[in-house]
């Protein structure tokens, strides 16, 4: 019963950064409302008034009423502390408390990858999609195509994995049992009935402000092992997914296109930023996740260093405790510009270093 995580989603002014802090810090949901406000305040380092708020169970009885609710429409509540709740999403910062999910909950822990894009899409992006998602489905049959179910890029993969077998999820950034836009809720009854499912963080207590569709694609990209910008303009909004992968230390991934396109411009300059992996296949894919290899790379943890190469290590003696302007890392090291930055970019990439603004980088070990 997944009542102590739904609850903690209504104690006000926690959020759910605060209460996934709260989570991690307790160990559970449970554990949590069991603490003492001594502990809550001091452990956790929460006001008193919020921690009292928890003492006096605040948000059982909407946890309560939420429980019924989903009961009523057939919607399956999941709650963090459920063994089924999704391990990959557990493991970034500010994961929900609770998902609903209409349709197969086990769907969302199998080997799952996002694809993204624009609502505006062309019939190159529409045969990419179609390309990448049937490709993807011959080499890994097991894989979950997932999206946010919106107009363009979305639509199209559902479409593509459903005529081709394979299993897909949605993530919406509204209320179910109802699916944004309305237009797609046939496809979203057809994903359920075909082994997928349609997910949301949204309780049936939420105003819809239409301010859902960012968070949600944080979990997009906190459910999948890797996300894959097929088509997008310079400004669209599938970057934000491809950002909170990053931050997620999760693969980017993009579909290059023509340079005088405007519908690649956003997938263009991912790559050109060496922000994501140029993928022109469902094989590449595959090879940036290692699924071909019978295993599938875990994200680096936060706070995690992958090892590094005795070169690496000795470039790092060249940072002090403050952070360091490229400039005077090439000074130090003596390297070309392009030899710096692949340099720093696999850094990056190990956890060793951050790039911060004003083309400033600071060590992390």
């Amino acid at each position: 019963m997944p009542l102590e995580s739904i609850a903690l989603s209504f104690v006000p002014q926690l959020g759910a950064r605060g209460a996934a802090y709260l989570v991690e810090c307790f160990g559970s949901a449970r554990a949590v409302y069991a603490a003492s406000v001594d502990e809550l305040v001091g452990r956790a380092q929460l006001r008193e008034d919020v921690a009292r708020s928890i003492i006096l169970k605040r948000g059982f009885a909407e946890a309560e009423h939420e429980l019924n609710y989903c009961k009523h429409h057939q919607i399956t509540p999941l709650g963090c502390d459920d063994e089924r709740y999704p391990s990959l999403l557990r493991e970034i910062e500010d994961f929900p408390m609770a998902l609903y999910v209409r349709g197969d909950v086990e769907a969302l822990s199998r080997r799952l990858v996002a694809f993204v894009g624009t609502r505006k899409i062309s019939p190159y992006g529409q045969r990419m999609c179609d390309k990448l998602v049937r490709e993807l489905h011959e080499l890994v049959p097991d894989a979950v195509v997932v999206s946010g179910l919106a107009y363009g890029v979305d639509g199209e993969c559902h479409r593509a994995a459903l005529a081709c077998g394979a299993t897909t999820v949605g993530v919406i950034a509204n209320t179910l049992p109802n699916v944004t836009p309305a237009a797609h809720e046939r496809l979203a009854k057809d994903m359920v009935e075909n082994g997928g499912a349609v997910v949301t963080e949204l309780n049936s207590q939420s105003k819809q402000n239409g301010r859902y569709f960012i968070p949600r694609n944080r979990l997009i990209a906190g459910l999948c092992a890797g996300t894959v910008v097929v088509e997008s303009p310079e400004s669209g909004g599938s970057l934000s997914t491809a950002a909170f992968a990053d931050g997620y230390s999760r693969s980017v991934m993009a579909v290059p296109g023509r340079a005088v396109d405007a519908n690649s411009m956003g997938c263009n300059r991912l790559i050109y930023n060496r922000k994501a992996q140029m993928i022109l296949s469902a094989r590449d894919i595959v090879e940036e996740l290692r699924w071909e290899m019978g295993f599938e790379v875990m994200p680096q943890k936060a706070g995690e260093v992958l090892p590094l190469t005795d070169e690496e290590a000795q470039f790092m003696t060249l940072f002090a405790s403050d952070p360091v302007e490229i400039e005077v890392l090439r000074e130090r090291s003596g390297m070309s510009l392009g030899e710096l930055s692949l340099m720093l970019m696999n850094l990056e990439l190990s956890g060793a270093v951050r790039q911060l603004p004003g083309k400033m980088y600071e060590k992390l070990i």
